[in-house]
């Protein structure tokens, strides 16, 4: 079976259990709190501080990063049998591949004139959300 066929059948059957939808609103209501925090720690870098928006985007995203994996790994996913250090470093290599897909948003958000700061970085977040949920359901807590 090809990894894009194994792929597809777990997010196929995850699909199908109740479970796997409450762990969704949990990792959403912890999505939200981060998204929260991001914004905030974002507004006051960039806005109150004057730092570049890529700049503040990345501090944003180390703050919101570590509540994150906190709230996720105790209350989201639970622990399971992974230490530790070995799921921080593979929720922190999603975040990372959510944060390149997050600037890439907001650099081209705010590039074109689209919208302002602020905005930008609420709608590049909330871009990024999908790809994070899966790649830590399927990867860092599986």
């Amino acid at each position: 079976m090809s990894p894009a066929t194994q792929l597809a059948y777990r997010i196929g059957a995850a699909a199908r259990r109740p479970a796997s939808w409450i762990q969704l609103l949990k990792f959403g209501l912890v999505g939200g709190s981060g998204y929260l925090i991001n914004l905030a720690v974002f507004a006051v870098l960039a806005g109150g501080l004057g730092v570049h928006h890529v700049i503040a985007a990345i501090g944003a995203f180390c703050v919101a990063v570590t509540n994150n994996f906190v709230l996720n790994r105790y209350w989201t996913f639970g622990p399971g049998e992974g230490p530790a250090h070995f799921q921080a470093a593979r929720f922190f290599t999603v975040s990372l591949a959510s944060l390149g897909l997050n600037i890439a948003v907001l650099e081209l958000l705010i590039s074109n004139h689209l919208t302002g700061e602020l905005p930008a970085q609420a709608i590049a977040v909330a871009v990024a959300m999908p790809f994070n949920f899966l790649g830590n359901k399927l990867w860092t807590f599986s």
